[in-house]
């Protein structure tokens, strides 16, 4: 017994932590210039998929026009290179639902279906023979071909409009010692605010990188999502104010 003890204080398990090198930048944002730490933070890239955006993507096949979401795509593209360059992980967070939507509510499924012209909606086969729609590993949940997905980076697949609901995402960060989240991607007034919302509900601090992000909503809608960005949740910036301050 006491050989045995002897042997585990010699080879202990090892719960130490590696400690980042501070990095503190200061970027240019509204309401007010913010500074944060760019060894704890990570970008989170919202729904920029195949079922979204590619012209044969779920939502183009309903009728809803994809051209406003996709302005977003040379920014999301610029600043994920930049901030990959920087250390930052990159976390895409896009739909992934089970083909049998049974972790997904009825009315959840109800209003996916309805939202647009007619079905087919979650889970069901698409229109255009591209697969079951959202559905993890086929073609709809994976990120468009004209984003650049690092060997680094990493995706995590949520089945609700908040990327924290029922998902491994708060633990992927807190592992990873993350503080701060730089948000980007689609839509800015469903998936990307209800996910900083939930960020924020759970004490991280939150960016918005407004250029970076877009939606086919009316803009009244996005300035609704800023003014409460300003009052509540955090700060919103640009891609060309964290250039300026990282560089």
């Amino acid at each position: 017994m006491d050989g045995e003890m002897s042997a585990i204080e010699e080879e202990p398990i090892s719960f130490l932590r590696p400690t980042p090198v501070s990095r503190v930048v200061r970027i240019a944002a509204s309401p007010k210039t913010v500074e944060f730490d760019l060894s704890r933070s990570a970008l989170i890239v919202v729904d920029m998929q195949n079922d979204f955006l590619h012209p044969e993507g779920w939502f183009p096949a309903k009728g809803i026009d994809a051209g406003p979401l996709l302005g977003a795509v040379p920014v999301v593209e610029r600043l994920t290179k930049l901030l990959r360059g920087l250390g930052v992980p990159i976390i895409w967070l896009n739909w992934g639902i089970r083909p049998d939507c049974a972790n997904i509510p009825h009315g959840v499924v109800a209003r996916g279906t309805a939202y647009g012209s007619k079905p087919p909606g979650y889970g069901d086969l698409s229109t255009n023979d591209r697969g079951r729609i959202l559905v993890k590993g086929d073609w709809g949940s994976q990120t468009i071909d004209d984003l650049t997905v690092g060997e680094e980076d990493l995706i995590i697949y949520k089945h609700r409009l908040s990327g924290f609901w029922d998902s491994e995402l708060d633990s992927v960060l807190r592992k990873k010692g993350i503080t701060t989240l730089l948000f980007a991607g689609v839509n800015i007034d469903r998936c990307v605010f209800s996910t900083l919302q939930d960020a924020s509900f759970l004490g991280y601090d939150c960016i918005m990188v407004e250029d970076a992000c877009a939606t086919s909503s009316p803009d009244f809608v996005v300035q609704a999502v800023k003014y409460l960005m300003h009052m509540l949740y955090g700060v919103c910036t640009t891609y060309e104010n964290i250039l300026n301050g990282t560089g």
